[in-house]
């Protein structure tokens, strides 16, 4: 899993949760088949998984006050809303530069990793725009 799926999973939990559920829902049909057919449920099972993140996509999920109610709890002060580094702290993801060298490579980032102030920035932004497009409200962020 890339380090934003992970992102995905921990700010859109439930959506993860049924994805899963779905997947082993269709997995333990399976049982002991063998052969053709254990790869046909399993292809049935990646199509279940597929749909429901699609569903997932169409949602309007409120991340702002998800992320809000995770930064209450957090022990530190955390300003995940401009920085790439505290947001991966809020949700308890790597946040090294090596990690954020890898995200960085994920979403194609062209310029240099070795600005890491301009890499940050990028990231946080290009995260925000994805997690936008999957269906998070985030938009009052950026007004």
């Amino acid at each position: 899993m890339g380090i934003l799926n992970n992102i995905f999973s921990k700010v859109f939990p439930s959506a993860q949760a049924t994805v899963d559920h779905a997947v082993e829902a269709v997995k333990d049909k399976v049982g002991d088949i063998t052969g053709s057919v254990k790869d046909t449920v399993s292809k049935g099972a990646e199509q279940v998984k597929e749909k429901t993140e699609q569903s997932t996509s169409a949602s309007n999920v409120d991340v702002t006050s998800i992320l809000d109610n995770l930064a209450k709890k957090h022990p530190e002060a955390l300003n995940w809303k401009t920085s790439i580094v505290d947001l991966l702290k809020l949700l308890g993801i790597d946040s090294s530069l090596d990690a954020r060298k890898k995200l960085a490579q994920e979403l194609n980032y062209t310029g240099s990793t070795d600005d890491t102030a301009a890499m940050n920035t990028w990231l946080i932004k290009e995260v925000m725009k994805k997690i936008a497009e999957k269906g998070g409200n985030i938009t009052h962020l950026f007004s």
